[in-house]
């Protein structure tokens, strides 16, 4: 396997697709790279080269006990960028791996990167606070933790009908993908999985978004039941300058794999307009 090792020693598992300018993309919790495969193969298929990573205690990388917060993840992700030694960087993060692109870009600034792009991202902050009134109640988030604590595989499957909309009129959602849902999360360490709840409810992004400086683009779907659009992209976009949205009626949260096609189009038009402009 590709891996690098991490200055707490913990692995981080990665896959590396396609030759060009390069593409990281940040997955989701409580998956792994392999959600993306997806965007990755296209987007290799069109001249990038496409770099994801499992998440410290997803998929593939090793169960650290400790460093599952956004501060950790965006660690995790500069050492990978540092070890490949990628610039010119378009980064792509999808919910929780949108936080971890934002707070990378806090500690680390843009040096590395030309693009970012927030898909169904958890930024600004999604948990309810006298600062944050409109946010989810704590005893939402309470609840994933209890779930996981006390019947985590019985917890992804549920948790999977949300996320993926099936339980709206009209979803096509094949059984496969919900299978395949299950199979990425039962991969995640319990602990990590656990914790990273904390990480991307309670993460304040505020300062994180105001250090965009480069082009940026919001991705959402409007019925996502997940990361509601209204406490995320809607007030994301006011931090960032000059962000580019792009707003999906009627789209779950899921939707890099339930609407990969309308997804990897827009996706792909974004990574390309500097290409074109340069040629």
């Amino acid at each position: 396997m590709s891996t690098i090792t991490v200055k707490d020693g913990t692995t981080i598992y990665y896959k590396d697709w396609g030759e060009g300018p390069v593409v990281t993309l940040s997955h989701g919790w409580p998956l792994s790279s392999d959600a993306w495969d997806s965007q990755m193969l296209f987007l290799a298929q069109h001249g990038f080269r496409v770099v994801a990573h499992d998440r410290r205690g997803h998929g593939r990388s090793s169960q650290a006990w400790s460093g599952n917060d956004m501060d950790g993840y965006a660690d995790d992700l500069a050492a990978l960028i540092e070890a490949l030694d990628l610039r010119d960087i378009t980064m792509v993060g999808h919910s929780t791996g949108g936080g971890e692109v934002t707070r990378y870009i806090g500690r680390y600034g843009t040096k590395r990167v030309s693009k970012a792009v927030l898909i169904a991202a958890v930024p600004p902050v999604l948990v309810k606070s006298p600062t944050n009134p409109e946010g989810l109640p704590i005893e939402l988030f309470d609840g994933l933790r209890s779930g996981l604590a006390n019947d985590r595989a019985q917890f992804y499957k549920e948790f999977a009908v949300p996320f993926y909309g099936t339980n709206r009129s009209g979803a096509k959602v094949s059984q496969g993908l919900l299978d395949q849902f299950w199979l990425w999360s039962m991969q995640g360490g319990l602990k990590n999985l656990y914790d990273c709840v904390k990480a991307f409810s309670e993460t304040v992004f505020h300062d994180d978004l105001k250090k965009f400086d480069v082009p940026t683009l919001l991705m959402h779907g409007e019925d996502d039941q997940i990361v509601p659009i209204d406490i995320s992209s809607r007030k994301t976009v006011k931090l960032i300058k000059e962000a580019v949205e792009i707003y999906y009626p009627g789209l779950p949260h899921g939707l890099t794999a339930t609407h990969a096609d309308l997804v990897n189009r827009d996706l792909l038009a974004f990574c390309q307009e500097g290409k074109r402009k340069a040629a």
